[in-house]
């Protein structure tokens, strides 16, 4: 059985990914920056639906910490590297400890976990990494600054490893989701004339889901997806090129 590790998978995009790999058929490791009880009720939903998961507790923005949280890693087959921050700060009032906190986490510690992870996956012969970036890359937020720039950065590092692991039978892609309706989201999108403005934004005329970026990152972190390396792929309803 293969193993995925999805950082952030106790809530919201990384949680249906995690339900999605293990019923594909891969031992999930449910990451969170601790062992909380959405965790726990992912987990259960996994083994209710006869798929094999554990937890691992990490906070990402701690950089030592994410050194020993990668030597304690199992060997990984398929890595998903969906936790982020994300700040709403006018930029001429970030700080640095936000700018920081930002970084490491949606960008020092994924190379970091790559870097962990992907000796087990050249010995094996093959390897799925998928890193989740944002629509962000192409329409950044006036307000999440760092966060739109930490995730460019991340694809463009995706990008760059995507030629580097080709041929090791690694593959290495980027999802880049819309507006996705998940409890990050909610509080804006409470906002009656702001979740109007967000709607017609967006081309189908509706928010994504969490279950709709779960079925290309299982595509992408299957056989099936072997010839597919290099890629930033958008699941946000048309948003990025409109």
């Amino acid at each position: 059985m293969k193993t995925a590790l999805i950082t952030g998978s106790a809530r919201g995009i990384g949680r249906a990914i995690a339900i999605r790999l293990a019923k594909d058929g891969y031992h999930v490791i449910i990451h969170g920056t601790s062992v909380s009880e959405n965790a726990l009720k992912v987990k259960k939903i996994i083994e209710e639906n006869g798929g094999s998961a554990q937890i691992m507790a990490c906070d990402l923005t701690d950089i030592e910490k994410v050194k020993a949280f990668c030597k304690e890693l199992p060997p990984v087959d398929a890595l998903v590297l969906n936790a982020s921050l994300q700040y709403r700060t006018p930029w001429q009032e970030i700080s640095v400890e936000a700018c920081y906190e930002q970084l490491n986490c949606n960008y020092v510690a994924s190379l970091l976990l790559i870097q962990a992870t992907v000796p087990h996956m050249k010995e094996a012969g093959w390897g799925r990494i998928v890193t989740i970036g944002s629509v962000q890359e192409a329409k950044p937020h006036p307000d999440m600054l760092i966060y739109s720039a930490s995730k460019a950065a991340q694809t463009n590092m995706m990008q760059s490893l995507s030629l580097q692991l080709a041929d090791s039978g690694i593959t290495v892609n980027n999802v880049a989701p819309g507006v996705i309706y998940t409890d990050r989201n909610m509080q804006a999108l409470a906002d009656a004339a702001y979740a109007e403005k967000v709607r017609n934004s967006i081309p189908v005329g509706f928010y994504g889901e969490p279950e709709d970026c779960a079925g290309i990152v299982s595509l992408l972190c299957s056989q099936e997806g072997r010839y597919i390396t290099g890629q930033s792929i958008y699941v946000d309803g048309g948003k990025g090129i409109q």
